[in-house]
């Protein structure tokens, strides 16, 4: 008889009734061979040659969240991928963008998304904004033995609070610190670059076009001073990813709505290479 339970696909009560309404816990009890920080060390020494994902930017204004990322991974000295995707939604409200060991950031990300979704299963309710950063926060500290040999994903988190209703942001380091930015954060290699550009750039009263804008100004400075940074590729037609979050949920941007943007901003760069001016005073 239970040979033909098991022949017929039955999962144990066990699976069925989760004690906990984590995932990461759940995974942790029944399967933690699965999880990335409870994977034996690596027996290598020095870092490892892996794909890297660079630059992410976010700003906020005053309807939601904005949150872009460049199409580049480089492997050292070498162009990895043109095109690989940084910014993922991490449920309805909210999305990640990822900086670091591409593969094992992608992988948390999938894990991020099965940790929310499994929340609202057992719980009947979305997790708080809050909430959702501090479960990543985890994820991200769970990973430091990785991170210590060089394969570290510092990720960027950006989402519509419900309850307080605006924008909120995000950042993080390789132990799993957060901070909440106000206003615009990056992170990845060129997230110096990118940083100041916004600060020039960013206004309170940003529309939600302004603030898609000045976060692709910020790519393309970034991509202008840091090789691991990928700008507009206008002959391969592979432009950054834009995201926006609001009341109304995720929306991605679509090529055509960023290939207007960068476009835009490389004719105005032709005049002026090094992007707009700001004021003195």
């Amino acid at each position: 008889m239970e040979a033909n339970t098991r022949n017929a696909g039955h999962l144990p009560a066990a699976f069925l009734t989760p004690g906990s309404s984590s995932f990461m816990d759940f995974l942790g009890e029944h399967a933690p061979e699965l999880l990335p920080g409870r994977r034996p060390p690596l027996p290598v020494q020095g870092t490892i040659e892996a794909p890297h994902g660079t630059t992410i930017v976010a700003a906020s204004f005053p309807g939601g969240v904005v949150l872009a990322g460049d199409r580049r991974a480089t492997m050292g000295n070498v162009i990895a991928q043109r095109d690989i995707e940084k910014v993922f939604p991490a449920d309805e409200y909210s999305a990640v963008g990822i900086a670091g060991t591409a593969g094992l950031a992608v992988e948390m990300v999938k894990l991020f998304q099965l940790e929310l979704e499994h929340f609202e299963k057992v719980e009947g309710a979305q997790l708080s904004l809050e909430g959702k950063a501090n479960r990543l926060s985890t994820m991200i500290r769970s990973n430091l033995g990785m991170a210590m040999q060089g394969l570290a994903v510092v990720p960027l988190f950006a989402g519509w609070d419900v309850d307080r209703e605006k924008g909120r942001i995000f950042s993080y380091d390789v132990t799993g610190g957060r901070s909440e930015e106000h206003g615009f954060a990056s992170t990845g290699s060129g997230s110096v670059f990118a940083r100041g550009a916004l600060k020039k750039l960013y206004r309170e009263d940003l529309t939600e076009n302004q603030a898609a804008t000045a976060v692709v100004q910020a790519l393309y400075d970034a991509a202008d001073d840091d090789s691991a940074t990928g700008g507009p590729d206008m002959a391969r037609r592979i432009y950054p990813i834009v995201t926006v979050i609001t009341d109304e949920g995720f929306k991605r941007y679509t090529e055509a709505e960023v290939s207007e943007i960068s476009r835009a901003i490389h004719e105005q760069r032709l005049d002026q290479p090094d992007g707009p001016r700001a004021a003195l005073l």
